[in-house]
């Protein structure tokens, strides 16, 4: 199965020894964010997790202790993207994240780490032109250090509205325009880029439209052929296998905008309050009526050998 710690909030920014300490005692448990009575355990140990799976704006707060997961297969998705403070007030600065990218790419490899630039958006300063050279850069310098990197354009959630006043969807132009920018850009420096649900229009540049963690791609950090389970889609046009997610929503501290997992940056120094690194659970504690349940965890390796 596969382990996710991103989809709801930054583990590895905020969160590391906390993770940290749940890789010791092997278990974790995780409140359903739509019934927080439902209470999941799930067991952490390389026999039935065969990959986990890591998204942040900051990596940097694991590494000291990054060889504890020599254990565990890992796929990591490090988000760097060029917009200033008023949008993204508590991510690091761009050349701090890449010298982090750097750093790890080296320890987990190629095959273990994609680079994300998204959300996308045109507003303000964040012109076309903008975006083209800020990408440029970054690619050149991510050279040989990613063989990937996602790309989406900005969904508006009404969280995302609410937050970010004025923002505005990116037109079917605009999109076109960029999507085959930047695939000759990843070209350019031996980067396939892919889309995150955006259907299939920018196909005809040469951007694999399959999605950002398809079987595939973990089957290539796990180094083995996986046969998950079916899976309902996370949302329309998705195709990644996501696995379980051990986050929790409105508890990330970046402050992002365009953020679809927070409420509001009040709710979030709330929670944030609640955390406790010793406990079982992300936030806070457990409850005298809480239901728990064992997640339904097993290994998806296919040990058959196969002819191409």
């Amino acid at each position: 199965m596969i382990l996710n710690t991103g989809s709801r909030t930054d583990i590895p920014a905020f969160y590391s020894n906390w993770f940290y300490r749940r890789v010791e005692e092997e278990f974790v448990l995780v409140r359903n964010p739509y019934s927080p009575l439902q209470v999941t355990r799930y067991r952490i140990s390389p026999e039935v997790v065969d990959c986990l799976v890591f998204c942040t704006k900051n990596p940097r707060p694991m590494f000291d202790k990054l060889d504890r997961l020599k254990a565990f297969h890992q796929y990591w998705y490090v988000t760097i993207t060029p917009y200033g403070k008023e949008i993204e007030p508590f991510v690091p600065p761009v050349s701090q994240v890449i010298e982090s990218f750097k750093w790890l790419s080296g320890k987990v490899g190629l095959s273990s780490i994609g680079w994300r630039y998204d959300p996308i958006f045109l507003y303000g300063p964040y012109t076309l032109d903008f975006h083209l050279k800020s990408f440029q850069s970054m690619a050149e310098a991510l050279k040989g250090y990613t063989d990937n990197c996602v790309i989406s354009f900005i969904d508006l959630y009404q969280k995302t509205k609410r937050n970010f006043p004025g923002i505005q969807a990116v037109s079917s132009k605009d999109r076109m325009t960029l999507g085959q920018a930047f695939a000759q850009i990843g070209r350019r420096y031996g980067i396939t880029i892919r889309s995150c649900c955006e259907g299939t229009e920018l196909e005809a540049f040469g951007i694999d439209c399959s999605g950002c963690l398809t079987q595939p791609i973990l089957e290539k950090a796990a180094g083995g052929f996986l046969t998950p389970p079916r899976q309902k889609a996370a949302r329309e046009g998705c195709s990644c296998l996501l696995g379980s997610d051990i986050g929790a929503y409105n508890t990330c501290g970046h402050g992002c905008l365009y953020c679809y997992a927070n409420e509001s940056m009040d709710l979030v120094r709330r929670n944030q309050a609640l955390h406790d690194p010793k406990s079982p659970y992300l936030l806070g504690h457990g409850f005298p009526e809480d239901h728990i349940t064992h997640g339904e965890q097993k290994s998806w390796f296919d040990g058959q050998l196969r002819l191409f």
